[in-house]
């Protein structure tokens, strides 16, 4: 199939989605505001208002009651989408597991930021990082243009009927949603035709097959139940790659599981999430043209967290950094763990690992600053966990 041509448009990335929104038209949403989440759904009321879309729209109390609307609405049988960030996602984490327990597929944009406290805005992975080990899928978009693409692919990953899984679809707070970049939409039609009808399993609405949903499960259930989230991340992998495949036949863009730039003969490689691969890639560039082989990669595809892919990956390099923008006092940083533990299951010769914490709260990291973390690595000069920016 041959893409279609399209007009490009400038638009930040919480307009991208919401026009992803505007063009899968889902039967609801259901949201509170807050920053920087907020065009999303302030835009989204406007298609509803203006009759560009017959979505169900409700503005509810709280977050907490936004995601306990959309589990709701979902299981009834209702494609259903939502929004948040930072405290908002906090004040769902209640429902994060219940949702997904319930292996309803709703999607939710997170507009990555900071958890309070001390009281901050700005962006880092904090919020979705409390969310990793809830059971939702978990997408991470580099600009405005993936932010758009993904909210097209999320939901027919989510609601393949082997999968079932709720999925968060997260873009960098403020860096992409309030950034106004060049876009290129798909038409409504292509749209439309990629995502298709959506096809509920057992929803409470369907009076002729009566189903009860989220029961009382004792310690004989409990467990196996919870198993079967584990069984559904492990189809995802596979549903993610075909899915991610077919998206490049209708648009000419191609997106991996793990994005990798610059790896194949690199001898050190840093590991990194969201718009900070953009910086990474220009600050690979210029070592590069120092002598230095430097590469860089990007787990697209969060959860599941693609194993083998990273594994092959990161196989035979000298050294890895891996760049968390969310801190665990106490610990390591969630991603550095998570790549730790692969290249052991892996086997084989382990290459020295460094693990650094930035860009917390907003704090700019430049290409600079990525470049001096490189060489502090090279040349000896790395901790285990370094905190890139803060004087220790």
């Amino acid at each position: 199939m041959t893409p279609a041509k399209h007009n490009d448009i400038a638009i930040n990335g919480d307009g991208a989605v919401a026009l992803a929104w505007k063009q899968i038209n889902p039967d609801v949403c259901a949201a509170y505001p807050i920053t920087p989440q907020t065009i999303i759904v302030e835009k989204f009321a406007e298609y509803v208002a203006n009759g560009e879309v017959d979505s169900e729209y409700v503005c509810v109390e709280s977050e907490h009651s936004a995601l306990t609307l959309c589990t709701t609405s979902c299981s009834a049988g209702a494609r259903t989408f939502t929004a948040t960030a930072s405290q908002g996602l906090a004040y769902m984490w209640e429902m994060l597991p219940i949702t997904s327990s319930m292996r309803v597929p709703l999607i939710m944009a997170v507009a990555n930021r900071a958890v309070s406290g001390p009281i901050n805005i700005n962006n880092d992975h904090s919020d979705a990082m409390a969310a990793r080990d809830t059971g939702w899928l978990s997408l991470f978009s580099e600009n405005v243009q993936e932010a758009y693409d993904l909210s097209i692919i999320a939901p027919r990953i989510a609601e393949h009927h082997e999968v079932q899984l709720p999925c968060l679809v997260n873009l960098d707070g403020f860096i992409l949603t309030h950034a106004i970049e060049r876009m290129s939409p798909l038409e409504d039609d292509v749209v439309k035709r990629f995502v298709g009808e959506f096809k509920p399993l057992y929803p409470l609405l369907d009076v002729d097959n009566p189903v009860s949903h989220n029961l009382m499960d004792g310690p004989l259930y409990y467990f196996p139940h919870k198993y079967q989230t584990v069984l559904a991340m492990d189809k995802a992998l596979e549903v993610a790659k075909q899915v991610l495949a077919e998206f490049k036949s209708i648009s000419g863009r191609e997106y991996k599981v793990v994005e990798e730039y610059r790896c194949d003969d690199a001898e050190i490689v840093a590991v990194v999430l969201g718009s900070a691969f953009g910086t990474m890639k220009e600050a690979v560039d210029r070592l590069r043209d120092e002598g230095v082989k430097a590469g860089v990669m990007m787990p697209r595809l969060f959860r599941p967290w693609p194993i083998a892919d990273i594994a092959k990956a990161l196989k035979g390099k000298k050294q890895v950094m891996v760049m968390d923008r969310h801190m665990v006092p106490g610990a390591y940083g969630a991603m550095y763990a998570e790549v730790a533990a692969t290249l052991v299951e892996e086997g084989g010769d382990i290459p020295m690992m460094h693990n650094y914490i930035y860009g917390l709260g907003g704090a700019d990291t430049m290409v600079s600053d990525f470049m001096a973390a490189y060489k502090d690595v090279i040349e000896g000069r790395a901790k285990r966990v370094n905190y890139l920016g803060v004087d220790e």
